[in-house]
């Protein structure tokens, strides 16, 4: 169940947001949701595999299923690239 959330904010911030989230075709309340859930999940998942720096970067950046296996896809699109 989704709920409004009012925050205050500088307005130079908010502004920079938008045009942050309008680049990655994304919704600001979408990208505070994800930031906000990455914040409260960290210490719950100490027994997932650690995400490697450049995986953590894009994390949030687009949705995928739950099962999705990286390091398997990027063995096989490196495979195909160098084989």
């Amino acid at each position: 169940m989704n709920t409004k959330l009012t925050l205050t904010i500088e307005q130079d911030v908010i502004q920079k947001a938008k045009e942050y989230a309008k680049d990655k075709n994304r919704s600001l309340s979408d990208i505070i949701e994800n930031y906000l859930k990455s914040l409260t999940q960290e210490n719950k998942e100490e027994n997932k595999p650690k995400l490697t720096p450049i995986v953590k970067s894009l994390k949030g950046s687009f949705k995928m299923p739950e099962n999705f296996d990286y390091k398997k896809e990027l063995k096989k699109a490196l495979e195909e690239k160098h084989l």
